[in-house]
């Protein structure tokens, strides 16, 4: 029975951490989609001078 019990505990373990990374995976695909798209904005925005940054540190 206790080994029953662990197994399910298991499964629960692994199917939740699964379903966390594959949400993680989504959000730094869409915060790198961002990234490029400030990336290019700002370099076409920025082409004629100096040297600016889309990001603010």
């Amino acid at each position: 029975m206790a080994l029953i019990i662990a197994i399910l505990l298991l499964a629960l373990l692994l199917g939740g951490l699964g379903f966390a990374v594959h949400i993680l995976w989504w959000i730094a695909l869409v915060v790198l989609v961002i990234w490029i798209l400030g990336f290019v904005l700002r370099s076409a925005e920025g082409a004629g001078g100096g040297r600016s940054r889309w990001y603010r540190w």
